[in-house]
Parts: C-alpha cells; sequence; structure tokens
C-alpha cells in the first residue's frame, strides 16, 4: 500500500528543478503508475518548468492515466501558446487518449491552430474520439503494447500493404498512423524496417510518432534510421528527441555510441533527451526490476 507521504516524496522529486533530469522522469513514471487525482495534482504542478521535454512527458503520461480529472489541466496547457509546440501537441494527443468526448469541440478549435504540430495532432485527436463513438460497446483488440495510442490499428495484416499505406502521404493522417500502429504490433524486420522509411515523410508529426513506435518495437534493424535522423541538425527537435529515446529503448552498443555523441547537442531538448535515454538504456541492459522506481528511493533497503 502507497502512503500519502511516499505519493508527495515522489511527487517533491518531479517538480524540483535541482534534481537530476533522470529521477524526475523515473518520479513521473512513478506517479502515473500509481494514479489518482493526488498523482495528477503533483504532475499539473510541473506544467511550470522550463524543460519542454519534462513538459511534454508530463502530458503524455496525463493522457495515458486516461483520468478525466486531467482534462482542465491539459486544455490550459493547449490553449497556452507561451509553451513550447511540442509540448502544446502532447497536451492536445492526450486529450484524444483520456476518450472523452466533452473536448471534441475543444479539440475541433484548435486543428487550425497556426503551429501545424498541434493543428494535426488535434484534428487526429478529434478522428480518434469520433472513431471511438462510432466503434462504442465493441470490444476493442489489445495488442501486445499497452500504450493509448492516437489512432487504433488498422485492421489489414500484409506487411507490404501496411507499408504502402504507411508512405502514402495523400492518404488522411489517420489513415497511415493506423498502418503505423499495425506495423508496429505486427513486428519484425520487416515491419521495423517499413516503419524507418517513415522517418523521411513530410510531417514532422509523423516522422516524431515514428521515432515513438520504433522505441515500443525495438528493433536493432531500425538503429541506422535512428541515428541518421538524430543526428540531422536540421531536423525537427521533436522528431529528434523522439529518435534519442528510441535508440536508448533498443538499447544496443550502436544506441549507445549515437547517444554519447548528442548528449551535449547545441539543441536542450535533444541533449535532455540523450540524458534520459542513457538512463533508459542503463536499466535496459541492466537488472533493475522497473524503470518507474520512484517509490524504490523513499524507502529504506530491507536490511
Amino acid at each position: 500500500m502507497v502512503t500519502e507521504q511516499e505519493v508527495e516524496g515522489v511527487g517533491q522529486t518531479l517538480v524540483d528543478p535541482q534534481k537530476p533530469l533522470q529521477a524526475r522522469f523515473r518520479a513521473l513514471f512513478t506517479l502515473r503508475g500509481l494514479g489518482g487525482p493526488a498523482a495528477i495534482s503533483w504532475i499539473s504542478r510541473a506544467f511550470s518548468d522550463d524543460s519542454a521535454l519534462l513538459k511534454h512527458e508530463l502530458a503524455y503520461c496525463l493522457g495515458q492515466m486516461q483520468d478525466s480529472r486531467a482534462i482542465p489541466v491539459l486544455v490550459d496547457v493547449l490553449r497556452d501558446t507561451r509553451q513550447e509546440p511540442m509540448v502544446r501537441h502532447e497536451a492536445g494527443e492526450a486529450l484524444g487518449a483520456i476518450g472523452n468526448p466533452e473536448v471534441l469541440e475543444i479539440l475541433k478549435q484548435y486543428s487550425t491552430d497556426p503551429v501545424i504540430e498541434v493543428a494535426e495532432t488535434c484534428q487526429l485527436a478529434v478522428r480518434r474520439l469520433e472513431w471511438l463513438q462510432q466503434h462504442s460497446g465493441e470490444p476493442v483488440a489489445q495488442g501486445p503494447y499497452l500504450s493509448v495510442d492516437p489512432a487504433p490499428s488498422a485492421e489489414e495484416r500484409d506487411v507490404g500493404r501496411l507499408r504502402g499505406a504507411l508512405l502514402d502521404e495523400a492518404r488522411p493522417l489517420f489513415d497511415r498512423y493506423r498502418a503505423m500502429f499495425a506495423l508496429r504490433d505486427a513486428g519484425g524486420e520487416e515491419a521495423a524496417l517499413a516503419l524507418a522509411e517513415g522517418l523521411r515523410c513530410g510531417s514532422a508529426l509523423f516522422r516524431h510518432e515514428i521515432g515513438y513506435v520504433l522505441g515500443q518495437l525495438q528493433h536493432e534493424a531500425a538503429v541506422p534510421q535512428l541515428v541518421a535522423a538524430l543526428a540531422r541538425p536540421a531536423e525537427n527537435p521533436m522528431v529528434r528527441h523522439e529518435c534519442a529515446e528510441a535508440l536508448g529503448a533498443i538499447a544496443r552498443p550502436a544506441c549507445l555510441a549515437a547517444l554519447r555523441a548528442h548528449v551535449a547537442d547545441p539543441e536542450r531538448v535533444v541533449r535532455e533527451s540523450c540524458e534520459v535515454a542513457l538512463d533508459m538504456y542503463e536499466y535496459e541492459t541492466g537488472p533493475a526490476f522497473q524503470y518507474a522506481d520512484g517509490l524504490e528511493h523513499l524507502r529504506p533497503p530491507p536490511s
């Protein structure tokens, strides 16, 4: 049983800018796992931080928790044009992930936002909510991943046809996302290579989601393309950040070299992503039982 004091201890780590970013990330994912109003409150408090990477992850976690009590703070973040585009985008995606149709109007309003990543995100979130309404009462196919995705996986299972849909830039973004998640669920080298081709597509939002999905898939066939995208200084920082975190999750020696090469990158969100990814690499290659270990740091070791 987790006590209120323990939740507060984890929350204090999250909101403390003096703490290493890696420790704050682990605290965040601990709070996400605990859930409930106190966890939402602590996560919400951290939106005043100056790290766009941390704030992006705050919004991501609130969406994954699928608790409607997080809607007001996410709406505030989406509306706040002082927040970085990657933070506002993630707030829009989180509102779609929660799945409450009460946010449809606000998402439609921001579907024409001048920041293209925010607009495309809100368009996708509207499509997701509409899809959920059209399929309410139907059993939802549960894939191998526990994440709440911005689009349901396509029913198609043929990797070649899914690749064609993924890379067809004339198709609606929602349909291409559905192909993306179906390829992730299919797994294997052919699917990983098809997804990696998406890192050259036009939409930065799409490329960033490809990076995220390749991190979930953890297939080393995609490492060269992820390393190349991380190394492109002209690439959108949002994309480079997801590629860095994917390399940390895949955790092969080539990933380590790439992350170390960019740990002093001039772009802050890339630099910080490499720090977090190196911590993830250590977790993936080490003996630790879980990444979200915020409670373990509060409790005395067994004697």
